[in-house]
């Protein structure tokens, strides 16, 4: 990724405000004027367009953005590293899908968008929750079944979810998120308030017919739905040109436009992800193909490396690490120092370590709460107690 030759000298009033951001214990919230000087970013590599014209490649930031990027991608790679080492440590238990090395999908689809507009995703959905404004306690707590959970302890890794910021999981049937983001998609343009649905998928689940089915429908019907495939390159353990005659995801629609966006490079995803969601209130859906990567196996069962080379994960790691390339654009405008971010880095380890300490003085659930949100309000049985007798019935 390429930037304007500007630079901001050691001395300058915005260095310095900076470097009381990344030394403070609100790192990176000043609000200060400085934060906002322009700055101009050029994406690392041209998107690819499919029936449409691609966004330009230039696109405008902040300092005050840059650093939150390095911040909210530093966090989730550090919560994600802390569950690889709990779910060893049989505190989170079933599946765990990680996310680590994928972070700039979830950061830079989020700053395109408002929290009025609808996400909804598959299993690999720790991180979009924090995207969405999720905490770490809620997160971690979910993740090792307490009641304070996201999802009160009962959805665990693979279901997340968040009301209030329009976040609708976590699915953990692969590809059964798209129709139901097309159905929030359609409820938006019946309502006419002008947001959009971003429905993420895997490159697992693009030969998957209900997300032809669901795409006809919603190009059919105009719907401000955005297909997001996260390609990952790995369909469980499966490499992609294994199964996939055409593995240019963004094609796929055929009849409806797409775009092919370097996953790993946050401004590109940012500038994608508002493209596509003029384009869908304008014109209906659109498929994002996010060319991504991950770093652990496909869920915490496999270990990643029977059939993929640990050369090849090392590889991508050093030439096209998101957060390692937000590092070098914070240091070559001088933004703040290497050893100011190794700063902001301990500073987050312990953030995550004080959350996951929170977490685990949180109780189990109350054995009746595994009957309880089963049906709607108001139809069926509302709960049934541990010993499975009827402790409220809604209709006669």
């Amino acid at each position: 990724m390429a930037m304007a030759a500007h630079r901001f000298p050691s001395s300058s009033p915005l260095r310095s405000s900076l470097s009381c951001i990344l030394r403070s214990s609100r790192l990176f919230s000043s609000q200060s004027s400085d934060d906002q000087a322009v700055l101009t970013v050029e994406t690392s590599v041209p998107f690819t367009a499919h029936k449409c014209d691609p966004p330009p490649r230039t696109i405008d930031t902040t300092p005050k953005e840059l650093l939150g990027f390095f911040r909210e991608m530093s966090v989730m790679r550090r919560m994600e590293i802390a569950a690889d080492t709990l779910y060893k440590a049989k505190l989170i238990r079933g599946f765990c899908h990680l996310y680590d090395g994928q972070e700039a999908v979830a950061v830079g689809m989020e700053a395109a968008i408002t929290r009025r507009d609808a996400i909804i995703t598959a299993y690999r959905d720790h991180c979009i929750y924090l995207a969405r404004g999720g905490d770490l306690v809620s997160a971690l707590a979910e993740l090792m079944g307490r009641r304070a959970g996201c999802s009160k302890g009962k959805g665990g890794s693979m279901h997340f979810y968040k009301k209030d910021a329009q976040f609708y999981g976590g699915h953990g049937i692969v590809g059964a998120q798209i129709p139901l983001g097309c159905g929030i998609a359609f409820g938006q343009k019946y309502s006419k308030d002008e947001t959009v649905t971003f429905t993420l998928y895997g490159d697992g689940a693009a030969n998957q017919g209900q997300l032809f089915e669901a795409l006809n429908m919603a190009a059919l019907w105009d719907l401000p739905v955005i297909l997001v495939c996260e390609n990952n390159h790995y369909g469980m353990g499966t490499a992609e040109w294994r199964a996939s005659k055409s593995p240019a995801y963004y094609k796929r629609g055929d009849y409806v436009p797409g775009l092919k966006v370097n996953g790993m490079d946050v401004f590109a995803v940012k500038q994608a992800c508002s493209f596509a969601k003029e384009h869908a209130l304008k014109n209906g859906p659109i498929i994002l193909e996010m060319d991504t990567y991950r770093y652990h196996g496909h869920s915490m069962s496999d270990p990643g490396s029977t059939y993929r080379t640990r050369d090849e994960i090392t590889g991508v790691r050093q030439e096209r690490d998101p957060i390692e390339r937000i590092r070098k654009l914070i240091l070559s405008h001088e933004l703040a120092t290497a050893s100011e971010l190794k700063d902001v880095e301990k500073q987050i380890r312990k953030e995550v370590d004080d959350a996951i300490a929170q977490a685990k003085e949180i109780a189990m659930p109350d054995p009746s709460e595994l009957f309880t949100n089963v049906y709607v309000k108001g139809y069926g049985v509302e709960s049934f107690g541990p010993d499975r007798k009827e402790l409220k019935g809604v209709l006669p």
